[in-house]
């Protein structure tokens, strides 16, 4: 078997042999119901690939589906005039990048259509072309654009540049609504929604299928798809890691299985992660280490966001769907680019809740937050939670204890900001870290403990103060209770508690019992 690792046109992957898992009944039901759609998924989960074959659809190119769903379906094939918009080929550092994108794509499509216009603006020029095409061949216009938000993400923190953009496009965009007549069919992808006050804000007949559950499958790769296409080298991935094939499959799921784009739906796995893993048979975290979510973390940082709210905080579908809040609340754009998916839904107040789809997402992200969130020490270059985990696992609990308030009290503090965000952050990170691997529970609400961690041997149980004392930790320990549970438990029971002092910026005092 072929793995289209990368490829992007359905036409080379079909010719050239390549496993394509069938979403080509999508292609017909959306083409014949229709006319405007737009689709936000995480980058590398084929968007690209969707669009390739809705253009060999509406090019008529029967050939091409032999043997797949839309060959029964469709029976007239008929060739339209097709204008593909791809913007994920260029890096968007100034005004004149987006201009020169536009500007390769109209004249690619003014050789074909007539030029009359070239000296116009660029929306000027593309409703001339749509308004040719349609003059020429007699038939109406489809409209593909991939990743329409490329320039957008790529110039957040710029905001001058970014509404630069976003009102380029948004007059580009608009020809849509002006030209409805003319038009066959609109697919537009992005990684995100730049929502209802900006790009789109012409767009109010573009239907938006990202959340629809009768979609949620329409990229990506589902169990069952898993099975019947991949189950053959899923034995052979079980045999070159010395794992029982049902032991491979849970492991494909832990790792990448996860992603739920509409409550109560099947998980979808992470297609890039899969085909690499297929191809080489070794489990690795591909997704993630294709690209540094850095404009995320920069986000969290600017709109000083706590981060135990990640997958505790509660959205509104609306604000899901929309990233124009995201310099108030970062949580909608972490969703959207993949970092983390729908986990429920309360149908009563019609709020979604939220959390990291697999192991691949949580342990990358988690690494990836390390040194934007905790002290940078003099002594070295980066982090490793190798010897708090030794520690933990022999049960050496001052030795813990010394080495965290060390490693606090050797950090730069320089850009601080917020003292009690800053830990509550950076001891979020910390603990999220040691949790890879060891089992770490965290819990701030009324009456339970902030932290427990328990190895095969010991149980810790941590209480953390701010600006008070370690004997007041301690003592809430106590007065809560929160080791009854573990009464009969033979394990050995610490009992940590620990204050960390604003003033002097670090952990001034713990108390083991």
């Amino acid at each position: 078997m072929r793995y289209p690792i990368g490829i992007q046109s359905f036409e080379s992957l079909i010719g050239d042999g390549y496993t394509y898992i069938d979403k080509t009944r999508y292609i017909h039901h959306l083409a014949n119901t229709n006319r405007y759609y737009f689709l936000s998924r995480p980058r590398r989960f084929g968007k690209s690939l969707l669009l390739s074959t809705f253009e060999a659809y509406f090019q008529g190119n029967r050939h091409l589906f032999k043997g797949l769903a839309l060959e029964q379906l469709e029976q007239a094939w008929v060739e339209y005039p097709i204008l593909h918009l791809d913007l994920n080929s260029r890096e968007y550092k100034d005004e004149s990048s987006l201009d020169s994108e536009l500007n390769r794509h109209l004249e690619q499509w003014e050789k074909l259509y007539g030029d009359d216009y070239m000296d116009r603006a660029s929306e000027e020029r593309f409703l001339h072309v749509i308004n040719n095409a349609y003059a020429q061949t007699g038939r109406p216009v489809v409209i593909l654009v991939d990743e329409y938000d490329k320039p957008l993400l790529q110039t957040i923190g710029r905001p001058d540049l970014q509404e630069a953009y976003r009102s380029k496009l948004k007059a580009f965009y608009s020809v849509l609504k002006t030209q409805d007549a003319k038009i066959r069919f609109a697919f537009l992808t992005g990684v995100t929604k730049f929502g209802k006050v900006s790009v789109f804000s012409d767009l109010n007949h573009l239907s938006d299928i990202s959340m629809l559950p009768q979609f949620v499958d329409i990229c990506g790769i589902t169990d069952q798809e898993l099975h019947q296409y991949f189950d053959d080298r899923i034995g052979q991935l079980a045999e070159a890691n010395q794992l029982d094939k049902a032991a491979c499959y849970a492991k494909l799921a832990t790792d990448f299985d996860g992603y739920h784009f509409y409550p109560n739906t099947q998980g979808i796995y992470n297609p890039f992660s899969i085909l690499n893993t297929m191809q080489y048979l070794v489990f690795k975290d591909y997704w993630f280490e294709t690209g540094t979510p850095s404009f995320l973390v920069e986000q969290l940082k600017k709109t000083h966001y706590p981060l135990e709210e990640m997958t505790r905080c509660e959205l509104s579908a609306d604000t899901l769907n929309s990233i124009d809040i995201m310099d108030e609340n970062p949580l909608p754009l972490l969703y959207q680019s993949g970092y983390l998916t729908i986990t429920g839904h309360d149908k009563r107040f019609d709020t979604y809740s939220l959390g990291f789809p697999n192991r691949e997402v949580r342990e990358g992200f988690i690494k990836y937050l390390v040194p934007f969130y905790t002290p940078k020490t003099n002594t070295s270059s980066s982090f490793s939670i190798n010897q708090f985990v030794k520690e933990i696992d022999s049960g050496d609990a001052e030795g813990f204890m010394r080495r965290l308030a060390a490693f606090f009290a050797g950090g730069d503090y320089a850009l601080m900001g917020d003292k009690e965000l800053y830990f509550h952050n950076a001891m979020y990170v910390f603990f999220s870290l040691l949790g890879l691997y060891v089992d770490v529970e965290r819990h701030t609400s009324d009456g339970r403990m902030d932290m427990l961690v328990q190895t095969p041997d010991y149980i810790y149980i941590f209480e953390l103060k701010i600006d008070q004392s370690a004997d007041i930790a301690l003592q809430q320990i106590e007065d809560k209770q929160y080791a009854a549970p573990f009464a009969a438990d033979t394990r050995c029971l610490f009992k940590i508690g620990i204050n960390f002092s604003t003033e002097k910026r670090g952990i001034d005092d713990w108390k083991i019992a």
